[in-house]
């Protein structure tokens, strides 16, 4: 863990939203390498914190995606819907709890036995989200409902089961361009936990 800490003072916030999380306006001073104070500011998104999981299957080869709308990719150009591992924010759960309970609802798979992997900041200039990494085996006996997430919840979510492989190349390709998705792909490829060809 790094042991630098900035030097930081004089801070004041503003809140500019409070309609779905927080929004704030953050001003402040801070010590430059060369000694001196510069002033900034910065708008800072507080979503909470989430987690975020792939399961695998080491005899098929295979992970467990979803397929949804996300619409902040969709006002930035990307115009398809999202492939990506499940997920969801921890909603003051514990991150281990709530990545159970979120791989069920949005893949129908029950898993018990999670392996973290790591944590990681997604967008640090300006969202306050850290991510919880997860990876767990899966299997048929595993599955207790087709998934799809919440209706109540705005969710419409398609389970995909696909071969490892063609998760790797959906990377090359463009089609998974989710970063966390990416990340446990990766994960999986660089500790050979999946073979990476047909």
């Amino acid at each position: 863990m790094s042991t630098k800490q900035p030097q930081i003072r004089n801070i004041s916030e503003k809140l500019l939203s409070d309609n779905w999380y927080i929004l704030k306006k953050y001003t402040y001073e801070l010590q430059l390498r060369n000694g001196s104070w510069q002033k900034q500011e910065r708008e800072v998104y507080d979503r909470g914190n989430g987690a975020v999981i792939l399961l695998y299957n080491k005899i098929k080869n295979s992970i467990i995606l979803i397929r949804q709308f996300r619409m902040p990719m969709y006002v930035n150009g990307y115009q398809h819907f999202l492939i990506e591992a499940a997920a969801g924010l921890l909603d003051n759960a514990s991150p281990e709890e709530r990545i159970i309970a979120e791989a069920e609802e949005e893949t129908g798979f029950k898993v018990d036995k999670i392996e973290k992997v790591f944590e990681a900041f997604m967008s640090p200039g300006s969202v306050t989200e850290k991510l919880y990494f997860y990876i767990a085996e899966y299997n048929e006996q595993n599955r207790q409902s087709s998934g799809g997430g919440l209706v109540d919840e705005g969710e419409d979510i398609e389970v995909l089961e696909w071969p490892f492989p063609k998760a790797l190349n959906a990377i090359k390709t463009g089609e998974i361009v989710d970063g966390k998705t990416i990340m446990l792909i990766q994960h999986l490829a660089l500790n050979s936990i999946l073979k990476n060809n047909f």
